[in-house]
């Protein structure tokens, strides 16, 4: 298979990582490609931020996708879903967000989840995002760690303490029996906060491409690009 990963925002090194996450848990014979858009918010960071990515993130698309083609799955590596709706509708191969991802896996292995993101103003898109995908009964709480995106490269190690903390909190007050880290750019600590904290913590980069491959081997691809069957006089 051939998975493109776009991070909507512009930072190349965060897109490197994400890359190299995606990478460690592909199947032989994937092929990843990771990519951003050249302008745009170096973060996302709330509905602000997710707007101001639209229009680099839709030109990419249409660039690499619509234009350029041979990919059989895109995956959208910023957990907000940014512009996700959007590119589903007019895509010709499936098209997911880690964050719906990550909550789908969460699913399938704990009854109730907590997810732990980065600032504050990322909660209510994340909130809006469960209820829209029918999944809001199903998590304990959002939480936001005080984390801005680019901490997760530029100090990794006080981040990923802070991030523990409040996976921690989530543990002890919400009886979450999983944890969703709630930023692609947290994808490099999900195997050791999951050894850290003995339940799962899960990362929806690595989700994505799981289920981006099962939906391959599956034969199971857009709804929306599939043409209806010819009329017979």
């Amino acid at each position: 298979m051939d998975i493109l990963v776009i991070n909507p925002n512009s930072t190349a090194a965060m897109t490197r990582s994400i890359g190299a996450a995606a990478r460690r848990v592909a199947a032989p014979g994937t092929t990843i490609t990771a990519v951003n858009p050249e302008g745009g918010p170096a973060a996302i960071q709330g509905p602000e931020n997710g707007a101001a990515a639209l229009p680099g993130l839709f030109a990419l698309f249409d660039r690499e996708v619509l234009q350029g083609g041979g990919y059989d799955g895109v995956i959208i590596a910023c957990f907000d879903d940014t512009g996700l709706r959007a590119l589903k509708r007019r895509s010709p191969v499936p098209v997911l967000g880690i964050g719906e991802a990550a909550f789908h896996a969460a699913l399938l292995v704990s009854e109730r989840f907590s997810v732990v993101t980065t600032l504050a103003v990322s909660v209510p898109v994340i909130e809006q995002n469960l209820t829209l995908y029918g999944l809001a009964g199903r998590c304990a709480s959002v939480r936001a760690s005080g984390v801005p995106v680019l901490d997760l490269e530029q100090a990794p190690q006080a981040a990923s303490e802070e991030i523990a903390a409040e996976i921690e909190r989530a543990v002890a007050e919400d009886g979450c029996d999983a944890v969703v880290l709630g930023c692609a750019g947290m994808a490099d600590l999900a195997e050791d906060m999951t050894e850290r904290f003995g339940l799962p913590v899960i990362d929806g980069v690595a989700a994505a491409i799981v289920f981006c491959e099962a939906l391959g081997h599956a034969g199971i691809g857009n709804s929306r690009a599939l043409k209806p069957a010819a009329v017979v006089p």
